[in-house]
């Protein structure tokens, strides 16, 4: 269970380094730049600590999957970005394919 835990931590951390890229405005605000490439690297140390248990197919699918919807829901609510219904289809396939992943992740 802590292997999900850490794999938890390490989607949080890599949602944080996305938005904290998009402040960096390329690299050109330095202190969004260290803060994005700091998280980042924390983000990545806590998925090899997951792989210890979790498979990494499961895990990077997990990580990658829950971060872009969360990402796309951020860019929704915060930044104003467009929402069409197609989209909606899709992240919730993104989800309903996490779920998935981590109930057969669970029986194995």
């Amino acid at each position: 269970m802590l292997a999900w835990g850490y794999l938890l931590v390490a989607i949080c951390l890599e949602i944080v380094g996305t938005v904290s890229l998009k402040f960096s405005n390329g690299f050109t605000d330095w202190r969004f730049t260290v803060l994005s490439l700091t998280v980042y690297g924390l983000s990545f140390w806590t998925l090899s600590l997951c792989l210890r248990v979790i498979p990494i197919g499961t895990a990077y699918a997990v990580w990658s999957g829950l971060g872009t919807a969360a990402i796309a829901i951020i860019g929704l609510v915060f930044f104003k970005e467009p929402m069409t219904a197609l989209k909606g289809v899709f992240l919730l396939m993104i989800i309903g394919g996490v779920v998935g992943l981590k109930t057969v992740g669970s029986n194995s």
